[in-house]
């Protein structure tokens, strides 16, 4: 009998040495199955990363060329707007100078038809001028200056109400 439990001891134990080794193979396949299944998720997964990154610079890249478009479009706006409202100061000063070097006189119109009662035709012409036409007074030199003045405020108004006009065009076109 003891030879019979030597045997079978030595059938068990090759029976639990095949059991452990098959078990071991099997753990040893399974990982790599699953190993092999988890880098193909991850680099699916990196390449959808990498594709978003890709994505998003170029994105990144199309609002910067949009902003130095708009930074550039700016700068020239800003440039012509100064220009033009050099250009409209030059000339307000130069019409300042003429009008406190007598060189030019503002005169308005005088509406006579009121005081004469002759319907709009003119008084005969005083003697020494040949002049025909509407009647006209010349304003005082400093009243002259207050209104250049005033209207080198509306200048420079409506010129800057160009230029935000402008602006407001541009951005509406961007977007």
């Amino acid at each position: 009998m003891k030879l019979d439990a030597v045997k079978w001891s030595g059938a068990l134990l090759l029976t639990l040495g095949l059991m452990a080794g098959s078990a071991w193979a099997a753990w040893a396949w399974q990982a790599n199955a699953y190993g092999q299944q988890l880098a193909k998720q991850e680099t699916a997964h990196q390449t959808t990363l990498t594709n978003q990154a890709n994505a998003n610079a170029a994105l990144i890249l199309a609002e910067q060329d949009k902003r130095l478009a708009l930074e550039l479009w700016l700068a020239a706006s800003d440039k012509a707007h100064y220009r033009v409202l050099t250009d409209a100061k030059t000339n307000q000063a130069r019409l300042r100078d003429r009008l406190a070097t007598a060189d030019l006189r503002l005169s308005v119109l005088l509406d006579t038809t009121a005081a004469n009662g002759s319907d709009g035709m003119q008084t005969a012409t005083a003697t020494g001028c040949v002049v025909h036409g509407a009647t006209r007074a010349r304003l005082d030199p400093a009243h002259a200056q207050r209104i250049i003045g005033i209207t080198d405020d509306g200048d420079q108004g409506l010129i800057a109400l160009a230029a935000c006009q402008d602006y407001a065009r541009k951005l509406q076109l961007l977007n």
